[in-house]
């Protein structure tokens, strides 16, 4: 009998690759907190991951074009994530959008969901190893 490690670990390892990606975006917009003109980015996980959850399904998605200049988008190739851009608070004086502890708490709310996916894992982990061994 064989393991599907697709369907074994699917939703929660996709979880895992988006928190780890929101994280890389989160701390690029800390780094450039004082950068002039530098425009915070983010994306919205919670449709991110339903985007990959409807792709592991076989449900493609469809890119929807308007115009008919619009260039075709490669089947497969394409990323859940879409970066939108952060609306400031209090837009500072040099163009900057980065609200650095608006930044920080994204950064550690993300910290703590990448360590219970994490978790979540591993106790997936431990469970098909103790059922392997008959436990």
């Amino acid at each position: 009998m064989s393991i599907s490690l697709e369907k074994t670990f699917g939703l929660q390892a996709a979880a895992l690759k988006l928190r780890g990606e929101r994280h890389q975006v989160l701390s690029q917009n800390l780094a450039n907190a004082d950068t002039p003109n530098y425009k915070a980015r983010d994306f919205d996980f919670q449709s991110a991951l339903r985007a990959v959850e409807g792709t592991q399904s076989g449900q493609r998605l469809a890119m929807t074009t308007t115009h008919p200049g619009h260039v075709q988008g490669a089947a497969g190739s394409t990323s859940p994530v879409e970066l939108q851009y952060r609306q400031p608070l209090s837009p500072s004086l040099d163009g900057n959008t980065v609200e650095s502890h608006v930044e920080q708490a994204r950064f550690a709310e993300n910290a703590v969901s990448y360590q219970a996916n994490l978790t979540f894992l591993g106790d997936r982990i431990t469970g098909l190893i103790g059922a392997i061994r008959g436990e």
